[in-house]
């Protein structure tokens, strides 16, 4: 399997992404033929190799040439909403102005070493776009299906969090940063990358972002940005607080990973092919850039994984009702549930009540805890366990089928009966459970040979 790792240690922004992607070694000619097929004008892409602290990495960086082509549509929907997303390239607009009739100037400095809160400037008088301009122009382009999916998913994203923020319909949100030149090429572009790389599937480190406050349009606000807090909002993805006094997650950024990654944390047993580096327009005192890592998951890439531990002590309640919650952390999805005699305060005999789960079901059975156990608090901790990869093979026996479980990792080999065939052909037969288990291990042995 082919896949993709993200090392947000810098954050992420859109030119970032966009640049680390081509940095793994994408054709450029290729890539640019394909963003064409998006048939947007008024604008250049300079794609080039920048060194940082020793390290090159690729740079992105668009510009405003001329006049766009606007649709009629685009007019009808002039909300004033300013946040540009382009940098670290993709940043809000720090203090660049905006009048009603969107002839707006705004200093557009280009070179290298801007910093992350530059101002456009393409004083072209160009309207700002809304989600459904956007998605009209990426329909009418002649982008790959899975490019224009992609692409749209990212938009929708993007939209229904600074909807939320601003107390709009996700349809009339009007964007000015997401839909400038810039933030859609950086958005279309990477989708273009990641179809060009034929990328299996995605993993993401925790986010580094930093903190204080930022000016823009709508005035000063704070660190990380809303629309990137609401984009986090019950998804799971976790956040590390950089101590720089600045944003270092971006809405595009952020709209990028959260709709491409579907796993968050470290790095998987990878066979590392590539690595690219996406440069960002400033300096952070530390080392402002995007790695993206391209490899193909080892074959025990199960072997390895990281789960959330819940535990609790408990010197009050009654077995019953232990057991009763235990049967609904199970239902609803615990890895594993079981108890520890303990002793606390003045040698009380209790339990501990251990769970073991998922990222995504963490809340749901804190929940359960919380609500069906008299404790007052969890703990709270991340295990790395290590797990065979399992298979469910069906055998024939004299007595009828049964279930074995086939356990791999490299050169082991293990396999277990299930239980609930093996009991029914004891009751069945009135053999003892153990005598049907060595029949179902005797007849299963073909499965322990490669």
């Amino acid at each position: 399997m082919k896949v993709l790792y993200f090392d947000c240690f810098s954050g992420i922004s859109g030119d970032m992404t966009l640049g680390a992607l081509l940095d793994l070694g994408i054709d450029k000619d290729i890539f640019l033929e394909k963003l064409g097929k998006l048939n947007l004008k008024g604008y250049e892409i300079e794609i080039g190799s920048r060194m940082k602290n020793g390290i090159i990495g690729t740079d992105v960086d668009v510009k405003i040439t001329g006049e766009q082509e606007e649709s009629e549509e685009a007019h009808e929907h002039m909300h004033e909403h300013v946040h540009e997303d382009h940098e670290h390239g993709d940043g809000h607009t720090h203090d660049h102005e905006h009048t009603h009739d969107h002839e707006h100037t705004h200093p557009h400095e280009h070179d290298h070493e801007h910093s992350h809160d530059h101002c456009h400037s393409h004083s072209h008088g160009h309207p700002a776009r809304n989600l459904k301009n956007i998605h009209m122009m990426i329909d009418w382009s002649d982008l790959d299906s899975k490019v224009k999916e992609m692409s749209k998913n990212i938009f929708l994203e993007i939209a229904k969090a600074e909807a939320k923020v601003h107390n709009m319909d996700v349809w009339d949100v009007t964007f000015h940063e997401v839909g400038a030149i810039d933030s859609i090429v950086d958005i279309v572009g990477t989708c273009i990358c990641m179809d060009m790389l034929k990328i299996d599937k995605i993993y993401s480190s925790p986010l580094h972002e930093g903190k204080g406050f930022i000016k823009c349009q709508h005035g000063v606000i704070p660190v990380p940005v809303p629309a990137v807090v609401e984009m986090l909002a019950n998804s799971n993805i976790p956040v590390i607080q950089e101590d720089i006094n600045t944003e270092l997650v971006t809405p595009t950024g952020m709209g990028i990973i959260k709709c491409c990654a579907s796993e968050f944390g470290n790095m998987p047993s990878i066979l590392i092919e590539k690595t690219g580096y996406g440069m960002g327009k400033r300096e952070t005192g530390k080392f402002n850039a995007l790695r993206v890592i391209m490899g193909e998951l080892s074959d025990n890439k199960q072997s390895s994984e990281e789960i959330v531990v819940l535990e609790t002590n408990i010197d009050d309640m009654s077995p019953e009702l232990l057991g009763f919650t235990s049967e609904k952390l199970f239902q609803a999805g615990a890895l594993d549930v079981f108890h520890t005699p303990i002793y606390m305060k003045k040698n009380r005999p209790a339990v501990m009540l251990t769970v073991l789960a998922d990222y995504e079901l963490e809340q749901k059975l804190l929940d359960i805890i919380l609500s069906e156990t008299t404790t007052l608090g969890v703990r709270r901790s991340v295990a790395k366990r290590y797990c065979m990869n399992r298979e469910i093979v069906g055998i024939d026996t004299q007595y009828g089928p049964v279930r074995v479980k086939v356990s791999t990792m490299g050169s082991i080999r293990k396999l277990a009966p299930e239980y609930e065939d093996c009991r029914e052909i004891a009751l069945k037969t009135g053999m003892p459970l153990s005598a049907v288990y060595d029949l179902v291990r005797d007849s299963s042995k073909h499965l322990l040979k490669y």
